[in-house]
């Protein structure tokens, strides 16, 4: 049964006035627009309200945008088993805590985690994204989530796990490896080989397996 024929089982006796709504949002604009900082749906709503006042209300809003994503933007469906992965990293933005005694604010940054498989999230303001703060969150979300989850997913950024296998404590500043680096600055495919096998040898020798170099 079409929408207009619902419509008049529902409603007999009503005329229903076509309107001309015009054309439907540049969605590959909306879609640009969605990823830079700040910008809602709903702001892109209200903006093409503004252009067409006898526009499609919200809901049609946003499920047309998502029809549009799923045809051009087809992506891959994780299943997550209960308690099986929690997603952590730090939301972009900064968010303000005022001291209820002085009314000074402090910009603090906002440690999010969320599981898989329910979506639950746990947020913590820090004051920082020191090792410190980031170890402190993990503790805080775990004893909110009354238990630990098998697998940590952190956002992979290159520049984090260069960090962490190479701090400036311990490696002297030196030129960009071309074998590591390209021109970009990018990792290639033999320096991500190369964390790869850091990587698993740390393990390894976390639990025991490898003997460490004497």
């Amino acid at each position: 049964m079409t929408d207009t024929s619902l419509e008049r089982l529902l409603f007999p006796g009503q005329v229903c006035v076509k309107t001309d709504r015009g054309p439907e949002p540049d969605w590959a604009h909306v879609d640009r627009e969605l990823r830079r900082p700040g910008v809602t749906r709903s702001l892109l709503w209200v903006e093409y309200r503004t252009d067409r006042p006898n526009g499609y209300g919200y809901t049609w809003f946003c499920t047309s945008y998502e029809a549009w994503k799923q045809r051009v933007s087809p992506t891959m469906r994780q299943r997550h088993a209960a308690g099986e992965k929690v997603f952590v990293d730090y939301a972009g933005d900064t968010i303000d805590i005022v001291d209820p005694i002085t009314g000074e604010a402090q910009a603090m940054k906002l440690f999010v985690g969320a599981l898989g498989a329910s979506s639950y999230v746990y947020c913590e303001a820090r004051p920082s994204e020191g090792l410190g703060d980031w170890i402190g969150c993990h503790v805080g979300m775990f004893a909110a989530f009354g238990g630990v989850a098998t697998i940590t997913v952190p956002d992979y950024v290159p520049g984090h796990v260069i960090g962490l296998l190479c701090p400036e404590r311990l490696c002297a500043p030196r030129p960009a490896d071309p074998s590591v680096l390209d021109d970009t600055g990018h990792i290639t495919i033999r320096g991500r080989q190369a964390i790869r096998e850091v990587l698993a040898r740390s393990a390894r020798l976390a639990f025991g397996a490898v003997p460490p170099k004497k």
